[in-house]
C-alpha cells in the first residue's frame, strides 16, 4: 500500500474507534459516557437518538470491518510477495493475486472517507446519514476475491513445501508413514485418516507403518479394467500384510459429478482410498514432476524406507499379474530376459486366460485390420485348415480374430485390449533398454496396426513362430499347395517351413521401413529407436488423441 493508503486509515482508527466505544456502551459504562461528551458525540447518549441512528451505526461498523479486513488482506498479500519475491514458481501466482491492489487500496481510501463524513453526520444534531450501501458493496466483492487470491496464494506455497520436503525425505530412507503423511495431507488437516474399502471405515495412516506400499495414481476418468487388473494383486497380498494398496485420485477441480463418481469408483475398491470427496492432495505437484504423473494410471511402488522399487508397476502386472511380485525394477527385468519366444502368448494371457492351456502344442493364427484384409485372410486360413495334408499330418490350427467390438454395445473389444498389450511391452523394453529381437518383434508388429492388409502372427504352443503383414502373410497361405510339395509337413516342422516360406515373400516384396505412433509413457520418457528395416534412426513424435469412448481398453503405459 502506499502511504496514503496508510495514513488514510490511520488518522481515521482513533477517531472511529472512541466513536464506536461511545455508541456500542451507551450509558452502561461511565468511561464510554466520558469519552462521548468530550469528544462530542454526547448525542448519541440520548437512548432516543441512539434507537433512531442505531441502524445507520450498525450499517457504518459493518463497513469499517469489511474494510479493515480487506487491509489485512492485501498486507498479508505483501508480505508474501516479498517473502517469496525470489521464487520463480510463486511469481506468477503472487503477480495475478496483486494486479489489482492498487485500484483496491483506492476502495478502501474512498470507503474510509465517506464513513469518517458519516461519523460526524450522525454526531451531528442533524443525525443524517450518507447511504453506504455501494460501498458495502464494492468492499464485500473487493474482500472475497481478496480472501480467495490469498487462499490460492498459500496453497501453492503449501505445495511448493511439501515438494521441497517430499524431494528431501525421498533422498534418504524415512519411514513410509512420514512419507505418506506429507504426500497426502495438507498442513491444515486435523485428521490424517484414509478409507479401509475393505471395512467402508475411515482409519488412521498409522496403518501403513512398516509396510510397502503400492500407490495407484489415477484421476477419475479410468476403466474399470484397472481396478479388476487390481483385485487380483490385491487378494495375493492380503494374506502377506506386508504390502497395502493405496488409491490416490488426482482431481483438479471437484465437481457434484466427480464427487459422485469418486464415490462410485471408491465403493468398487478393497484397497485402502486417500482422502474424501472434495479433498486435494498435498504432493500432486511431486507426484506430476518427479514421477511423471500425466493423467494416465499408474502404480508407484515404495519399500517400509518409501526407497522407490518402481515407478509404473502396472505394466508388470498387466503381462504377467501375481507373477510381478513384488514387483520391482529388478522382477521385472529378470521377467522380461526369461520371455524371448514367448512374449506373444504372455501377453495373450492377460487378454484370454484359457487360450494356451487347452491349446497345448497346436498351431494358432492371430490376425486382424480391415474387414475386407481379414475376411480373405481367413477364407486362406480356413482352407489351409481343411486341407487333406494338413489333416493327415495331424496338423492342428486355430484362428483367433482380434476385432473391434462390432456391435458397440459397451461389450469386450478384444482390439483395444490386444494394441494396449502389445504397446505395454514396446514400453517395458525400451524403458528398460533392453533392444533385442523381442523388442524388434514388437515394434514390427506395431508398423502394422494401421496397415491396409492388416497383419498376423503364427504361435505354436506359446513360442512366437511368425510375425507380418497381412499382405505377405497372406500371400504364403495362397502359395500353399507350391511349397507344400517341396517338404514333407509335421507338426513339428510346419512352423519352421512357414516362417521360410514367409521370409521370401518379404524378400520379394521389398522391405517397408517402420512407420508408428506410441503413447506417451506414464513415469518414464522414452528413447531413440531404429528401424527394424533398414537401420537408421526414427524420427520420434507424440500423437495426441482425446479418447473417452468407455469400451476402449485400458492403455497400460
Amino acid at each position: 500500500m502506499g502511504s496514503e493508503g496508510c495514513v488514510v486509515p490511520g488518522a481515521f482508527s482513533l477517531e472511529y474507534g472512541e466513536f464506536w466505544l461511545s455508541a456500542q456502551h451507551q450509558q452502561s459504562e461511565q468511561l464510554a459516557k466520558s469519552v462521548a461528551f468530550l469528544k462530542g458525540v454526547p448525542i448519541l447518549l440520548k437512548p432516543e437518538n441512539f434507537k433512531q441512528r442505531g441502524r445507520a451505526v450498525t450499517d457504518l461498523n459493518n463497513v469499517i470491518m469489511s474494510t479493515l479486513q480487506v487491509i489485512d488482506c492485501i498486507f498479508q498479500l505483501e508480505k508474501l510477495s516479498i517473502t517469496y519475491n525470489d521464487v520463480k514458481e510463486l511469481r506468477e501466482t503472487l503477480a495475478n493475486a496483486r494486479k489489482d491492489i492498487l485500484v483496491n487500496v483506492f476502495w478502501c481510501i474512498i470507503t474510509t472517507v465517506a464513513c469518517a463524513t458519516n461519523i460526524t453526520l450522525l454526531t451531528s444534531d442533524e443525525g443524517n446519514s450518507h447511504d453506504l450501501v455501494q460501498y458495502a458493496q464494492k468492499i464485500t466483492i473487493i474482500l472475497n476475491k481478496l480472501k480467495q487470491k490469498l487462499k490460492i496464494c498459500k496453497e501453492e506455497i503449501e505445495k511448493l513445501q511439501t515438494y521441497m520436503k517430499l524431494k528431501q525425505l525421498f533422498q534418504i530412507p524415512t519411514e513410509i508413514m512420514e512419507v505418506m503423511k506429507i504426500l497426502i495431507f495438507f498442513k491444515h488437516n486435523a485428521e490424517t485418516t484414509i478409507f479401509d474399502g475393505s471395512t467402508k471405515k475411515l482409519v488412521r495412516v498409522d496403518i501403513l507403518r512398516t509396510k510397502n506400499v503400492l500407490l495407484f495414481i489415477s484421476s477419475l476418468e479410468i476403466s474399470e479394467d484397472y481396478i479388476a487388473r487390481l483385485r487380483p494383486i490385491y487378494d495375493f497380498t492380503k494374506d502377506n500384510n506386508e504390502y497395502k494398496i493405496v488409491w490416490i485420485p488426482i482431481v483438479e477441480k471437484w465437481t457434484k459429478d466427480l464427487q459422485h463418481k469418486f464415490e462410485t469408483l471408491r465403493a468398487k475398491m478393497p484397497w485402502y482410498t486417500v482422502g474424501q470427496a472434495g479433498a486435494h492432495i498435498a504432493g500432486i505437484k511431486y507426484i506430476k514432476e518427479d514421477w511423471n504423473f500425466n493423467g494416465k494410471p499408474m502404480l508407484v511402488v515404495l519399500n517400509t524406507k518409501s526407497q522407490l522399487q518402481h515407478f509404473n508397476a502396472l505394466r508388470m502386472i498387466w503381462i504377467w499379474g501375481c507373477q510381478a511380485f513384488p514387483f520391482t525394477q529388478e522382477k521385472e527385468e529378470q521377467l522380461l530376459l526369461s520371455l524371448q519366444d514367448t512374449w506373444f502368448s504372455a501377453l495373450m494371457d492377460g487378454i484370454n486366460t484359457k487360450l494356451f492351456k487347452w491349446m497345448k502344442d497346436d498351431y494358432i493364427f492371430f490376425y486382424g485390420g480391415d474387414s475386407v484384409g481379414t475376411n480373405q485372410f481367413k477364407e486362406k486360413a480356413t482352407a489351409l485348415i481343411n486341407d487333406e495334408i494338413i489333416k493327415e499330418s495331424k496338423i492342428s490350427i486355430e484362428l483367433y480374430p482380434v476385432e473391434k467390438n462390432a456391435n458397440d454395445d459397451g461389450g469386450d473389444d478384444s482390439f483395444s485390449t490386444f494394441w494396449s498389450a502389445i504397446e505395454t511391452m514396446f514400453h517395458i523394453k525400451v524403458i528398460s533398454k533392453q533392444i533385442d529381437d523381442v523388442i524388434k518383434q514388437v515394434q514390427k508388429l506395431l508398423s502394422y496396426k494401421d496397415d491396409k492388409s492388416g497383419w498376423a502372427v503364427l504361435v505354436q504352443g506359446r513360442k512366437l513362430v511368425a510375425i507380418g503383414a497381412g499382405s505377405t502373410m497372406y500371400t504364403v497361405l495362397e502359395q500353399y499347395h507350391t511349397w507344400n510339395q517341396q517338404e514333407t509337413l509335421t507338426i513339428e516342422n510346419f512352423g519352421q517351413v512357414f516362417n521360410q516360406q514367409h521370409g521370401t515373400a518379404v524378400k520379394e516384396t521389398g522391405h517397408v521401413c517402420s512407420c508408428f505412433s506410441i503413447p506417451g509413457a506414464t513415469g518414464s520418457t522414452l528413447e531413440a529407436m531404429v528401424c527394424y528395416e533398414c537401420g537408421n534412426v526414427m524420427e520420434a513424435f507424440f500423437s495426441y488423441k482425446c479418447c473417452h469412448d468407455k469400451k476402449k481398453a485400458p492403455l497400460i503405459t
